[in-house]
Formats: C-alpha cells, structure tokens, sequence
C-alpha cells in the first residue's frame, strides 16, 4: 500500500484548490501525486480527516403530476467550452443540510420548487464523483419538482436551459449531446424504470 509522505497546497481560492501530495507507491519509490479538492485548508482534505460529508448534491427529480418527464439542465461550462446536459446541482453551504441544499439548488437553477423524497436512505449518502483527480463527494436527492421554470434566479456566470425531458427526448440527448456521467446513467435506468423512484425500494 502506497504512503502519503508530505502535503502541499498549491493554490488557495474559493471553492477548489489543487494539493500535491509527495508520497511512496507500493514498490517503494518516491512520487507526486495532484488532488483538486473543495477542502480550504490540507487539514480538512479527506484523506486527513476519513470522513466524508457531502460537498454538493445531485438532484433526480421529475415533474409532479407528470412522473414521465425527468428535470435536467443543458448548461455551458467553461471547461468544455460546450454546452452538456445534467442533473441541477450544486455546493452545500457549511453548516447546511443536503436536503435543504437541493432544494435551495433546485430552485437557484430552474425556478423550480423540490420536494424531497426522504426515505432512500443508502442511496441518498454522498458517493465520489471523479476519484482519479479530486476527492469531492455529491449526495443525491430525489423528489418531485412543480412550478414553473425560471432563470430568474441564476448567477451570472451561469448558463442554464432548463429541459423538462421525456423518454424519447433522453433517448435522444444519451446518443447525441455532451451528458454529465452522474446524469447518464441515471437516466439509462429512468429509459426502463415504470416506476423513477422504484429502485429507491
């Protein structure tokens, strides 16, 4: 098993920075490794502190009264310099639940309000989203979203299209368009699932 020798923070912004890591792989020899993180400090990265709390949320919701239409957002991201379909997301504020998170999210993107589904339990806890570079970590929440879609609330280095999609229209973004990999499979299984919820048991 490899070790983590040294930490060292390479950059000190907002709500991501970048940690290089001089450590020891399995065979013994001396390396670097580069951790992009929302931790503000080498302290509170998770591989100090071993916990795991959420530092965004997901939001799977569909349409009340029309379980057949799924809430996404086509949105421009600069690291693409494209525009690519997800779920509507976001950061969770310090000292915030993720419930309250997704709703305050779901809103500040589509107008829309949520109602949560808060049975889910195992499926709801925060799961990482790209290991490989970052130890970031997202709780999803599903629900039911109703009103009427807005950008009235959006920031304004924000892009957003909300997209109130159906199975014919997911069938077509999943062949076609840029789709967040969080986003896609979930919507791989709302193309078969009668029931969008029905996983959650």
């Amino acid at each position: 098993m490899g070790k983590i020798k040294e930490i060292h923070a390479k950059t000190a912004n907002p709500h991501v920075n970048l940690y290089e890591l001089k450590a020891i792989n399995k065979n013994g020899r001396d390396f670097r490794y580069y951790v992009a993180s929302r931790a503000k400090s080498k302290e509170t990265l998770k591989l100090n502190t071993h916990k795991n709390p959420p530092d965004g949320v997901v939001i799977f919701s569909v349409v009340r009264g029309n379980t057949d239409r799924v809430v996404l957002i086509r949105q421009y991201r600069y690291a693409l310099d494209d525009y690519i379909y997800e779920f509507p997301a976001g950061l969770v504020d310090e000292g915030e639940d993720y419930h309250t998170a997704a709703v305050r999210e779901l809103k500040e993107e589509t107008g829309l309000k949520l109602e949560p589904i808060t049975s889910a339990g195992d499926f709801e806890r925060p799961f990482f989203t790209t290991i490989g570079m970052t130890d970031e970590s997202c709780a999803t929440v599903y629900g039911y979203a109703q009103g009427e879609a807005s950008g009235r609330y959006l920031e304004p280095n924000e892009e957003i299209e909300v997209v109130l999609a159906d199975r014919t229209e997911v069938l077509r973004i999943l062949k076609e368009e840029n789709v967040a990999i969080m986003c896609a499979y979930q919507l791989m299984h709302f193309l078969h699932d009668e029931e969008p919820f029905g996983f959650l048991g």
